[in-house]
């Protein structure tokens, strides 16, 4: 329970709700579906990531590597050479998961058109409002 100022008392949301809310937020992050994306042709070294991801900074991919792998959605292997070498794979949980991204992607393709034009006639229709504002 958690309370307001008012001193009325709010019930939290179902924890299972929150959990699934949780995993929906990190697996749909921007990083991650593009991580999860790089990742499943096969295994991938942290510097392919990198540059393969545009605009992703060392520490986030870092971070959402981390946190993957701890949602056993990515798993990180260490090879005992000099220097070390690391490559991230994507776990079956995973794969199943890109299987769903790969058809949201095949979506938004086909229907990217209509979104565009959905928003310029919504744009059209708008606009003086949007003036006003």
């Amino acid at each position: 329970m958690s309370q307001r100022n008012a001193g009325t008392s709010v019930q939290v949301a179902d924890p299972d709700t929150c959990r699934v809310r949780e995993v929906l937020d990190r697996v749909a992050g921007k990083w991650s579906v593009q991580i999860l994306v790089a990742a499943s042709r096969g295994p991938i070294r942290f510097t392919e990531l990198e540059r393969g991801i545009e605009g992703i900074s060392r520490r986030m991919l870092t971070l959402t590597l981390r946190n993957l792998e701890r949602d056993g959605l990515v798993t990180r292997t260490v090879y005992p050479t000099v220097p070390p070498k690391v490559e991230y794979g994507l776990t079956p949980v995973a794969l199943e998961l890109h299987e769903t991204l790969r058809r949201l992607t095949d979506w938004a393709e086909r229907n990217r058109g209509y979104v565009a034009r959905a928003r310029a006639a919504y744009d059209a229709e708008h606009q003086p409002e949007l003036l006003d504002a």
